[in-house]
């Protein structure tokens, strides 16, 4: 192996964040809020360090709204890893968007 070279430039794997979320909301609507807050309470408690979270106001860029044929807000979408994956409501159902994350949720004890 040539010592010069750095095998990270030659790396298939995207660099930066493991997970890259985007959630899109509508104002500061209860149900906007609530959706914000549990998301961010998700991924401080399971993914610290290894996520970004873009979040996306649809009164404030409806384009980016329409590019994604949003069905209904807040809608999250998971870009990585693995397939992209919707969910839609205010994610108060942690199980729920741990699977579709693709995290496996702590064991209770037995």
């Amino acid at each position: 192996m040539n010592p010069f070279l750095d095998p990270a430039e030659f790396s298939e794997e995207p660099t930066g964040p493991e997970y890259l979320l985007h959630l899109y909301i509508t104002g500061a609507t209860p149900n906007s809020t609530r959706a914000v807050r549990n998301i961010k309470d998700i991924c401080e408690e399971h993914l610290k360090g290894r996520y970004e979270l873009l979040i996306v106001d649809v009164y404030q860029q409806p384009e980016l709204a329409q590019e994604m044929d949003l069905i209904g807000v807040p809608t999250l979408i998971k870009r990585r890893p693995g397939l992209v994956r919707r969910l839609v409501g205010d994610f108060s159902n942690r199980e729920r968007v741990l699977k579709a994350l693709g995290v496996a949720p702590p064991a209770g004890p037995l």
